[in-house]
């Protein structure tokens, strides 16, 4: 499997005129491996190059990893002195051939620390944003990575039910995250999550990301909630929002209208139209109902192996949606002052339209309807 995807990546080098790539830990690496390694001190990069040559670089500690690789590639290792750590990267820039040429990086993910290592050790090469060839390998998902994405949806939803089950007034934003984050991992979930879950109690659900504080749950609040979990090295990315006793009339009026942004959007999506117009039929609804400023992000984000990576779901974007795709749908309104709705959930292209692969209620649900 990794070896057929290194190919993809070759392919798509000679069609974007690269004479190669570096990554460094983080999902691309990992879909091209197998191998799981963290940002930290010590460096850890993997050269491809378009003749299919690949080697890595990485501590000496971190070499035991490579005893079950699939695909056979080079591999200089180092020590603790950080004096010697050049010499690696330098026998593996020769090993690969990567002398002259246009190398493409990863901008949102290679630091000024490995690729002072690789100028230093390719000092003819010009270093370019590689972001076109490389988000292309994870742009269109098969049935296998659809299905742990499915499964990812499902734990969050289970953990999100028992969850509701054992909230009452008084819990503050803090204490109903973790009792959440801990019922993922009860429900399946892979230790690493897609992003701390974020809840959002009356006022703060104006506040798309809202970090957990102790406000506390009380009567006429909404409770929003954003979550996910992950399955296999996939993930899901959820949001529903609740009331607790009787609210202000106009946050149940924003409810039912993301309601209908929601299902627009899950509607419209199919092959062949572009990624702006499912943006453009989400905010219609919210424009039509005279909230258009309080809509104040994109209409969603592609999800996989990171919770935020293409395609992404905005009115300009002129991409052409084709099966295999995996997005967000999560429209909201954002009240300053008073509260906030969104309702998200996750999709996939197929050859007819979407599928959801998230299927909680989407209403605006009273919390008591859930609790013991």
């Amino acid at each position: 499997m990794y070896a057929e995807r290194i190919e993809k990546l070759v392919a798509l080098l000679g069609q974007y005129g690269l004479s190669g790539v570096v990554v460094n830990p983080g999902s691309s690496l990992t879909y091209l491996t197998g191998l799981h390694f963290h940002l930290m001190e010590r460096p850890v990069t993997l050269l491809i190059t378009e003749s299919g040559h690949a080697a890595i670089v990485l501590p000496e500690l971190e070499r035991g990893k490579l005893n079950d690789e699939t695909y056979h590639f080079r591999a200089f290792s180092y020590g603790d002195d950080p004096g010697t750590w050049s010499e690696a990267f330098e026998q593996a820039g020769k090993s690969v051939g990567l002398q002259y040429g246009k190398i493409g990086v990863e901008p949102t993910r290679l630091r000024f620390l490995e690729l002072d290592f690789l100028k230093g050790a390719l000092p003819d090469v010009s270093f370019v944003d590689g972001s076109a060839a490389l988000e292309q390998l994870r742009l269109r998902k098969d049935a296998g990575e659809i299905g742990k994405m499915r499964k990812a949806a499902e734990i969050a939803q289970e953990a999100m039910r028992l969850t509701l089950k054992s909230l009452n007034a008084g819990m503050t934003e803090k204490v109903i995250a973790n009792e959440l984050f801990i019922n993922l991992l009860r429900c399946g979930s892979d230790l690493e999550l897609p992003f701390s879950p974020i809840v959002a109690i009356g006022e703060h659900s104006a506040n798309p990301h809202a970090v957990p504080t102790d406000r506390a749950l009380g009567q006429g609040d909404l409770l929003l909630v954003d979550w996910g979990a992950g399955y296999e090295g996939y993930f899901s990315d959820i949001t529903r929002t609740f009331t607790f006793g009787k609210v202000d009339p106009e946050l149940i009026r924003i409810g039912e209208v993301v309601l209908k942004a929601n299902q627009a959007g899950r509607e419209v999506g199919k092959p062949g139209l572009d990624a702006g117009a499912v943006d453009n039929a989400a905010r219609s609804v919210i424009t039509d109902a005279g909230y258009g400023k309080a809509f104040i992000h994109r209409t969603g984000h592609g999800l996989g192996m990171e919770a935020h990576e293409p395609p992404y779901i905005f009115a300009e974007n002129d991409l052409i949606l084709s099966p295999g795709m995996t997005f967000t749908i999560e429209p909201g309104i954002y009240l300053e002052g008073k509260g906030g709705v969104r309702i998200e959930d996750d999709v996939a292209v197929t050859d007819e339209g979407l599928e959801s692969l998230t299927d909680m209620p989407r209403e605006v649900l009273p919390l008591e309807g859930f609790m013991v």
